[in-house]
C-alpha cells in the first residue's frame, strides 16, 4: 500500500515546498493539491458541499500547477498531484501544456487527479454550463490526450476543435495517469472511458464499488484496476488494501504549519511508518 498526502496549499501555512519536504522526509509517497481559481461570494444552493459554508481555504487556494512545480524542485522520489484538477473550468490546450511540463520537470513523477466541479458559480464564471460540466472534462481530457501523443495533433468534439497543431514538451509518462475523482453513478463509466485509475474518496460501499471497477476493468481488457482512496481515515486502510485499493491518502489541516507537523506525526505512527 502506498500512502500519500492532501492539503489546501494556501497562502498561509507551510510553502508547498515545505509541505513536500515534510512528506518525503516522512515517508509518503505522494503530495496532492486541491484546485480552486477562486470562490463566488453569492452562491446558490446547488453543489453546495457537506456543511454548510464553503471553508475559506477555498479561496485562498494556490495554483495547482505552479505550487506542484515547486514541490517537485524541492524533492527527489516524492510523486505529486492534482487533488483534484478542475478541467472542466480549464482551457484544455494550456491545460495540456502544464501537465506536460511538471511531468517533464518532476522526472515523470506527476498524478493528475480530475474532476468538473461542484460549484455553480464557480463554473459559470469560467464559462461552464455546470449541467454540462461532465461532458465537458470527457472532452477536454480526450483532446489534452491527443496533443500528449501526437506530434502533429487534430481533434474534433463537442467542446474542442483544432487541426494540426504541434505543442511540446511531451510528458515523459505515457500513458499520463489520470486519476477520476468522484463516487457518483457514472464516474466508473467515466474511468473506464478515458481515465487510468479511479480516486474516490471513503464511502460505506466502496469496497463492494471496488470490486465492481475491478470486474468491469478486467471485461475491459484492462491489465490492472488501480484506485486511490482519496481522505481516507488510517483506520480503514486493511479495508481498502483489502477491497485492491493500491493507495491512501489522508489530509493535512490547511494554513496551519504547527497542525500539519503534528499531522504527520500522528499518521506516521497510526501507519507504522516511524520505522522506515
Amino acid at each position: 500500500m502506498k500512502f500519500g498526502l492532501a492539503v489546501f496549499a494556501t497562502d498561509q501555512g507551510l510553502t508547498p515546498a515545505d509541505l513536500a519536504r515534510l512528506a518525503e522526509d516522512g515517508g509518503f509517497e505522494s503530495l496532492f493539491f486541491p484546485e480552486h481559481t477562486h470562490m463566488p461570494v453569492e452562491r446558490t444552493a446547488h453543489f453546495k458541499p457537506e456543511g454548510g459554508d464553503v471553508p475559506p481555504e477555498y479561496a485562498r487556494t494556490l495554483d495547482p500547477f505552479v505550487a506542484l512545480t515547486a514541490a517537485a524542485c524541492a524533492t527527489t522520489t516524492l510523486r505529486v498531484g492534482t487533488g483534484i484538477c478542475l478541467v472542466s473550468q480549464r482551457d484544455p490546450i494550456t491545460t495540456a501544456k502544464e501537465v506536460a511540463t511538471l511531468d517533464l520537470l518532476s522526472g515523470g513523477r506527476f498524478l493528475f487527479g480530475v474532476a468538473a466541479g461542484w460549484n455553480r458559480e464557480e463554473l459559470e464564471n469560467h464559462g461552464t454550463d455546470p449541467k454540462r460540466r461532465l461532458s465537458v472534462m470527457a472532452d477536454r481530457i480526450k483532446a489534452m490526450r491527443t496533443i500528449w501523443s501526437e506530434d502533429v495533433a487534430t481533434y474534433e468534439g463537442p467542446y474542442v476543435s483544432f487541426d494540426r497543431i504541434q505543442a511540446w514538451p511531451k510528458p515523459v509518462q505515457s500513458p499520463v495517469p489520470i486519476l477520476i475523482g468522484g463516487n457518483g453513478p457514472t464516474v466508473l463509466d467515466r474511468v473506464l472511458s478515458y481515465g487510468t485509475e479511479w480516486l474516490p474518496e471513503p464511502a460505506p460501499d466502496l469496497p463492494d464499488r471496488i470490486a465492481e471497477y475491478r470486474e468491469r476493468a478486467r471485461e475491459a481488457g484492462w491489465a490492472g484496476a488501480p484506485v486511490t482512496v482519496y481522505g481516507c481515515d488510517p483506520a480503514d486502510v486493511d479495508r481498502y488494501a483489502e477491497a485492491g485499493a493500491h493507495r491512501c491518502v489522508f489530509w493535512l489541516p490547511p494554513g496551519d504549519a504547527d497542525g500539519a507537523r503534528r499531522r504527520v506525526a500522528e499518521l506516521r505512527a497510526a501507519l507504522h511508518l516511524d520505522g522506515q
